[in-house]
Formats: C-alpha cells, sequence, structure tokens
C-alpha cells in the first residue's frame, strides 16, 4: 500500500488509471486526505485527479528510477537464461548426447543415431548390427537426444527378462535415464489402476506381456513417444499351410507399433534365411509395404531405408583400424572309434524312427515336444559318450517308471497313454530361454526323458527295450576309456601349448604378443 505522501514528482504509480503506469509531475496539497495530482501517461498525455485518502489501499509505487532499470532477482535469471540455453543446445552441437552422457561412442554408433535415425520423422527403423556392436548404447544415445530436443517424454523398452536389469543400469549408469521396471507389485500399487499410464520411462519383460491380455489391455490404453524391442527376431510369425500363424510375441509387435511414434527394433539376427518370415516381421515396421505374402519375381524386398546391418569386419576405431581381430575359425576332423560308430549309428536310427512316429502324432503340441526332447538327445550324443549314457539310463528309468503306473491303473497292452509334458508349440524354445543354466537343463532333461512318442503300453514297452540295448551300448563305450573327440581336443590344446613355449625359449617378449 502506498501512503499519498510518497506521490512526489517523478514517482512512477500504478491505480491511478486502469492497467496503466503514470509518471507523477506535480503534486498539490487540499488539507491532509486530499491532493492533485498532475501526472504524465505512457504516451506522454497530462492528466490532472484528484485522490483521496481512502485510495491508498489501490495504488502501488512501481520505481523512482528509469523504466528500463534491471533490479529483478540475479539468480532466477540466470537459472531461466541456462534452461533456454539448454533447450537450444542441440541448435549448436551436433552430438550434445553424446557430450552429456558417460560414454565414448565408436564411429559406426555415432552414425547409426545422427546419420541413420535422428533423420527420420517419424521414426520406424530396425538396427541390426552384429553382437558387440552395442545396439544399447545407441538407443540410449538415441534416447537422451530426443529427451533434449524435447521429443521424448514416454518411452518404453521391451526386452527378454534377463536383460531387463543390464537395460535399467546401462542407462541410468551412461545416460542418467532413470527407468523403471515394471513388477507385480507396481502393478498392483498403481494409483489409476494402469500401471503403464503412471511410468513415462519404462522397462517391460517380453514374456510377461506377450503372455498377459490383461497387461496388454492397459498397455493398449496408453500412447508412447519412443518404444525400443530389444532381440525383436522373438517377435517372429510364418506361414504355414497358406496361413499366417503370429506367436503371440508378434501380436505383441504389432500392437506396440500402433501405440508409438518412433519404433525401434534391435536384432542381431533380423533374417531366419526364410524372405517370407522376414517380409512380415519387416511389416511391423510398414504394413502397408509388406502386406501379402512374399513372391518371388512380384515383391521387392529392399530394406535399405528401414534397417542398417554393420557384420563385425565393418566396425572400425576412429583410427581407421578393426574394433575386432580377424577371426579364423576352422573344423578339426576326427574319425570315431568302431565302438563309437555304432553307439552314433544306432543312438541315431533310434531318434529318426522316433521323429516318424512323432510326425503320425495328431496332437501338435505333443509332437512338438516329441520334437524337442529327441533334438536334446542329439546333441547329448555330440556332447561326449558319458553325456548320451547319463541321458539314456535317465530316460530308460523315467519311461520304466511312468510304465509301471500306466499298467496299474490301466492293465492292458492296448490302452492309450498320454506321457510327458507338453510345450507351447509356438515358443517351445524360447520357454527355457531366460531361466538360469542349471534350471534350463533341469528342465530340459525333465522334457527329454519323459516326452515320447508311443501311444500304448505295448509301443511303450518296445520303446523301454530298445533303449536298455542303446543303454548298454553306450556303458561299453564309457567302460572302454574311449573318446576321439576329448583326444583331438587334448592334442590341439597340448600342440599350442608347445608353441608357446617354443616363443618364449626363443624370445621372451613374445609371451605378451601370444
Amino acid at each position: 500500500m502506498v501512503r499519498l505522501e510518497e506521490l512526489t514528482k517523478g514517482t512512477q504509480v500504478e491505480g491511478i488509471l486502469p492497467n496503466n503506469l503514470v509518471t507523477i509531475v506535480d503534486a498539490q496539497w487540499h488539507g491532509s486526505d486530499v491532493v492533485e495530482l498532475t501526472y504524465k501517461d505512457a504516451s506522454g498525455s497530462l492528466g490532472h485527479e484528484l485522490v483521496f485518502r481512502d485510495r491508498e489501499p489501490t495504488l502501488e509505487l512501481v520505481t523512482e528510477g528509469t523504466p528500463w532499470s534491471f533490479t529483478a532477482d540475479g539468480a532466477n535469471f540466470r537459472l531461466v537464461s541456462e534452461a533456454y540455453r539448454i533447450r537450444l543446445a542441440h541448435l549448436f552441437d551436433p552430438l550434445l548426447a553424446v557430450h552429456t552422457s558417460l560414454v565414448e561412442p565408436l564411429p559406426h554408433q555415432i552414425t547409426a543415431v545422427y546419420g541413420e535415425m535422428l533423420t527420420r520423422q517419424p521414426l520406424r527403423f530396425l538396427l541390426a548390427d552384429d553382437p558387440g556392436a552395442g545396439k544399447t548404447i545407441m538407443a540410449g544415445l538415441l534416447m537422451r537426444e530426443l529427451l533434449i530436443r524435447g521429443d521424448l517424454h514416454r518411452c518404453l523398452v521391451v526386452c527378454p527378462g534377463s536383460l531387463a536389469a543390464q537395460w535399467q543400469d546401462e542407462l541410468y549408469q551412461k545416460f542418467h535415464l532413470p527407468f523403471e521396471i515394471l513388477t507385480n507389485d507396481r502393478i498392483e500399487a498403481a494409483r489409476t489402476g494402469n500401471a503403464f499410464a503412471e511410468m513415462p520411462l519404462l522397462i517391460v519383460r517380453l514374456d510377461k506381456l506377450s503372455r498377459n491380455d490383461d497387461l496388454q489391455a492397459k498397455l493398449a490404453q496408453t500412447d508412447w513417444d519412443l518404444v525400443v524391442c530389444d532381440e525383436a527376431h522373438k517377435m517372429s510369425a510364418s506361414f504355414f499351410g497358406g496361413e499366417i500363424r503370429e506367436t503371440k510375441r508378434y501380436k505383441l509387435g504389432k500392437l506396440l507399433s500402433s501405440l508409438t511414434r518412433h519404433f525401434l527394433l534391435m536384432s542381431a539376427t533380423p533374417h531366419n534365411g526364410k524372405e517370407e518370415d522376414f517380409q512380415l516381421f519387416m511389416a511391423l515396421l510398414d504394413g502397408d509395404r509388406f502386406e501379402g505374402r512374399f513372391r518371388d519375381g512380384v515383391h521387392v524386398s529392399d530394406t535399405s531405408d528401414l534397417m542398417r546391418r554393420l557384420v563385425k569386419e565393418d566396425l572400425l576405431k576412429f583410427d581407421g583400424k578393426p574394433l575386432f581381430p580377424e577371426r579364423k575359425a576352422y573344423a578339426v576332423e576326427y574319425k570315431l572309434s568302431d565302438l563309437e560308430a555304432v553307439l552314433y549309428k544306432r543312438v541315431t536310427e533310434y531318434v529318426r524312427e522316433e521323429f516318424n512316429r512323432a510326425d503320425a502324432l495328431g496332437n501338435e503340441g505333443r509332437k512338438g515336444t516329441v520334437g524337442f526332447a529327441l533334438t536334446i538327445l542329439q546333441r547329448r550324443l555330440a556332447s561326449s559318450p558319458e553325456a548320451i549314457y547319463q541321458s539314456l539310463t535317465r530316460r530308460r528309468e523315467r519311461l520304466q517308471k511312468r510304465l509301471r503306473e500306466e499298467e496299474l491303473l490301466k492293465r492292458g497292452s492296448s490302452a492309450s497313454i498320454e506321457l510327458g509334458q507338453v510345450l507351447d508349440l509356438e515358443d517351445i524354445e524360447d520357454d527355457l530361454e531366460d531361466v538360469p543354466s542349471e534350471e534350463r537343463e533341469a528342465k530340459e532333461e525333465e522334457v527329454a526323458d519323459l516326452a515320447t512318442a508311443s501311444r500304448t503300453i505295448a509301443e511303450l514297452q518296445v520303446e523301454i527295450s530298445l533303449l536298455q540295448e542303446l543303454e548298454q551300448l553306450a556303458l561299453q563305450v564309457r567302460r572302454s576309456g574311449t573318446d576321439k573327440k576329448w583326444e583331438e581336443l587334448s592334442k590341439i590344446i597340448l600342440d599350442f601349448r608347445l608353441q608357446i613355449l617354443d616363443y618364449e625359449l626363443e624370445d621372451p617378449n613374445q609371451k605378451s604378443k601370444i
């Protein structure tokens, strides 16, 4: 509040004229409660007005100096100016995210973000560089750059469960992006009932989301500025019987593609060798271009504007030297012993016969499970005589146990049986991918030991007899102490050690070069 005595010559006052600032030219008092003011408004026009004491609450003294004097808070002004400078920093520093992150990116990472992805608006892109290229770093740089430019407020990362914590750590430590991982507790604690809407920076496990319809229904109610899918080749689909077989993960990919402006897929193995399946995969990025089944001579599969793939040989340092040393791999041939060759032949015949019987099964889930079990058995056969012996023994013991149960229950050699665990056919390989190695091995053994194509008790008895013969043959190989694969490997290791010793004897400095 201003007192009338303060209205002196040169004072600037608000409240005399509506929404206007006036400068006092002269003040004449009439008694102690009334003053006659002569003032000049913003346009320079003079005016006169009697001001009574009761108007003091409506008046405000603005300043006694020039109208453009600076008397604001300097700290606040510095804060605002710095914020505005940061907002426009990308206009003056083309690699701002690089300079504000705790990373030292390589040339191919910089070109991916600033040469391939940021130039695309909106971004629909597949980053398919070889393993070890640092695709997580590239995704983090993209997020950071979009955030600086004001183009990113909500970001969703979908990745395999085993990689969720790694994504969270790298994004926070290297880019200071505080992503949260979607957990059951966080879902239940959501204030609005939809955790997706409450968490702007979110990491979700791929299978947790793809196999939960309720979560997908909540996800469908949200929208995102950027969605990143790691190991995106898992979102696969294929043609079967002239129709498209879409996995749950592929359906999730289609949903994600419709909820975001920027959509980034990352995979080191985007192509499984079938052009038809690859076209379905690329339809996640551009459904119109890759609509319909691919046919040679009709469809053009140029995807250069939607993806980038660099193999390890193309990855270079700033000095032009290869990022990875040259790798030379070669296969070492060796000849099995006579007894090993017989075991290999007999087990392979057993596996081939079981595959043929599995093809005749009407249950697709059981057929796929039997095929998966036989594949594991083949893997153990190629591993070592000890591994195949243990696998055959476990399989024979577990099938015998189930046979006794079936005989007690049904008491008929022609009675049908349902054996073993049935895996989801579309995810038969991926069900075990994100579990620890010990748990995965135990699960594989359980499936491999119980899955069988035998449909009756009589067929199961015949299979057990055959397994007993194979087990005895594997035991003979084990007791013979012959393992040609290990002998050849031991010879290679020994030769290599001898080469190292020769180098050291000739020149001790050679040790550091090996």
